[in-house]
């Protein structure tokens, strides 16, 4: 008993910290139909070319390899991940590795309605959507000028083909959307939308740039108590989310505060990008590279090894508070 016991430890992944790692997002492609100012400079188009990226295969095997390391969660992540051609291949790939009982995938839902039906067949269970504004011009403006339509669109399709829950990500974002909390509170009640709010990080030049409006989410909370009376609850998910229910409604609104109140100490995820970089910290530069040893040959238990090796680099914190300029990648490569 004892040695299936010590086997079964020794198959966990476990950084230094005693953190144990159950969750990964997982970047399927940098690039992005949107231009963000937080997220990517006005007209980048230093992407990664696709022979870089990790092939469908490739993904699965290292999905696998997590999986039988005890990781249960895996969000598929972009750029903007409904860019990368046959999607819903790698979806149905994921879906059958024994041990990952939560797929879920981050979008901006520019690309929603034509793959909303297909997603839910291929086994995405739930949905994050970046929106960080309901009038068409504002939109326009943080995203590049891009159109507000096709967003809602998508999201009318995501809700028609049952995919639930379905989380609204707004970044609060000081003198340019903090007059719409109370708009965005009620698009998501009438539609059944779960409401996260997030605070701007200082990822890269341009999360510097959107530091420029940073916005504590002790003040959002203080300005929606004025008017919805919100009582603490949960929900079920990986991430960081503190949640608050309004009273009288089915209607959860997450906190998600990286710099406020940061939740380094209960940190179970990992990123992997695009181009198979395992990236240990989204505010430190520890990083570790599997595709060179994926198309070596490395065999399936030495890439356990060198996923456990990995771990040992995952260090205890961000820094973003005291080293802001620190982290000069862009969000995009990172799988938010």
């Amino acid at each position: 008993m004892n040695k299936i016991q010590n086997k079964t430890t020794e198959n966990k992944l476990i950084d230094p910290f005693g953190r144990r790692i159950e969750y990964i997002r997982l970047s399927v492609t940098d690039k992005c139909n949107l231009r963000c100012f937080y997220c990517l400079p006005k007209g980048f188009k230093d992407f990664d070319v696709p022979d870089d990226w990790l092939t469908f295969d490739e993904i699965e095997r290292v999905m696998r390899a997590f999986a039988e390391m005890g990781v249960a969660r895996v969000r598929l992540t972009g750029g903007e991940p409904l860019v990368r051609k046959n999607i819903s291949q790698l979806i149905g790939k994921l879906d059958a590795i024994p041990g990952i009982n939560d797929l879920s995938l981050s979008t901006n839902a520019t690309l929603l309605a034509k793959h909303a039906s297909d997603l839910k067949k291929s086994g995405i269970s739930r949905i994050n959507v970046s929106l960080d504004s309901l009038r068409p011009e504002r939109f326009a403006e943080i995203t590049g000028g891009s159109s507000l339509q096709p967003v809602i669109d998508g999201l009318m399709a995501a809700k028609d083909a049952g995919l639930t829950p379905i989380k609204i990500n707004m970044v609060a974002m000081k003198g340019i959307n903090d007059d719409e909390f109370e708009e965005m509170v009620a698009f998501c009640a009438e539609h059944g939308f779960t409401l996260r709010m997030i605070e701007t990080m200082p990822v890269g030049s341009t999360g510097q740039e959107a530091g420029k409006h940073f916005l504590s989410l002790q003040e959002v909370k203080t300005q929606l108590e004025k008017r919805f009376d919100l009582i603490p609850s949960v929900m079920s998910g990986g991430g960081p989310a503190r949640y608050m229910r309004v009273n009288g409604t089915d209607l959860k609104i997450g906190f998600i505060t990286p710099l406020t109140q940061h939740f380094c100490e209960t940190c179970n995820r990992v990123r992997l990008s695009a181009d198979g970089t395992l990236y240990l910290c989204m505010g430190q530069n520890h990083t570790y590279e599997l595709r060179p040893l994926l198309r070596q040959g490395i065999s399936d238990n030495e890439l356990k090894e060198k996923l456990k090796e990995a771990l040992t680099l995952k260090p205890k914190e961000h820094h973003f508070n005291d080293e802001p300029g620190k982290v000069v990648r862009f969000m995009s490569k990172l799988g938010g």
